[in-house]
């Protein structure tokens, strides 16, 4: 990784139109449109996914949370709600990351690995054989009701440094992160992006000082990087 990069910005759990332009007006490359999941924050229905990404000017990131596991099922999603990524935060149980991207040319898969243990590194090295980018989140899939992400808990950190550095695609990192502790994550972790939900929120709502400072502490990390090499 070029160490005074600046990492890219991902908000997420965006709930309306209005939410798209505040988030971009920030400077986010990407905007995350959670549809069902088990449990967490931010979901919104299909059409509603649809219409906010079809508000979003290229070229910023549009990408559909979903939590289903079955291909046929995340092309007939991704078809209704038109985004240019696909954010997988489940296994897939029928079908393949591939079949996915022969069905979806020019569509962005990223697969989600949720970081519980030592294990989570040969995971997300063998998901990042199939997929465009890998986001880490601090979820828990073993769970009675499954935690896919939202869950506002940082994990281990030093396990995702060590995920950066095994695999060769571009890295997201999720979970707890604040305007008060992501420069501390992208110093431990580096990487490619940073993917923020209930930080830069204030009662469910997107709060536009909290996002001003979580950029400006994303600033803040590679002009401190960039003026110590």
């Amino acid at each position: 990784m070029d160490s005074v990069r600046l990492p890219r910005v991902k908000i997420c759990c965006i709930s309306s139109a209005e939410e798209a332009a505040l988030a971009i007006d920030c400077g986010a490359s990407a905007l995350g449109l959670v549809s069902h999941m088990p449990s967490g924050p931010g979901v919104i229905d299909d059409k509603r996914i649809a219409e906010i990404a079809a508000s979003v000017p290229p070229p910023i990131g549009t990408f559909l949370l979903t939590s289903r596991q079955s291909v046929s099922d995340i092309i007939e999603q991704q078809r209704l709600c038109r985004t240019n990524t696909i954010q997988i935060c489940d296994h897939l149980t029928h079908g393949t990351h591939r079949d996915l991207k022969a069905a979806l040319p020019g569509i962005s898969i990223v697969q989600v690995v949720q970081v519980t243990g030592p294990e989570s590194v040969e995971e997300a090295s063998r998901a990042a054989e199939h997929a465009d980018a890998i986001l880490l989140d601090s979820g828990n899939q073993s769970l009675a009701v499954k935690e896919l992400g939202g869950t506002g808990r940082t994990h281990d950190w030093t396990l995702s440094r060590a995920i950066r550095e095994r695999i060769g695609i571009p890295l997201f990192l999720a979970g707890g992160l604040t305007p008060e502790n992501v420069e501390q994550a992208i110093d431990e972790v580096g990487p490619f992006a940073v993917d923020v939900c209930s930080g830069v929120r204030t009662a469910d709502r997107l709060d536009a000082s909290k996002l001003g400072l979580f950029f400006l502490a994303v600033r803040k990390s590679a002009e401190r990087r960039r003026a110590s090499s």
